[in-house]
């Protein structure tokens, strides 16, 4: 029997993919309990409103320093989204 279903473009997939992981929540992308409740109190909630974040925004959030900043970046990039510029 022939599907009906018209199939995705390999593009159209990519998208969809992504769009999914921009609305992960913060919780989900492997962050501590501690970092999450941090981002949450404000406002952040998802990956998409964490990427809206320059690094002073995150640095300006009480009990973010460094260290907390450095674990945002990599549970971002284990997700697929990595920094423009990384530190040597």
């Amino acid at each position: 029997m022939a599907s009906t279903r018209i199939p995705l473009s390999r593009k159209d997939e990519e998208l969809k993919e992504r769009q999914a992981r921009l609305e992960m929540s913060t919780a989900e992308i492997g962050l501590t309990v501690r970092t999450t409740n941090c981002l949450e109190e404000r406002g952040i909630f998802t990956v998409e409103d964490l990427l809206k974040c320059t690094r002073d925004d995150l640095l300006g959030i009480a009990n973010f320093g460094e260290k907390t900043l450095e674990e945002v970046y990599l549970a971002l990039e284990s997700i697929g989204f990595y920094r423009t510029s990384r530190p040597r």
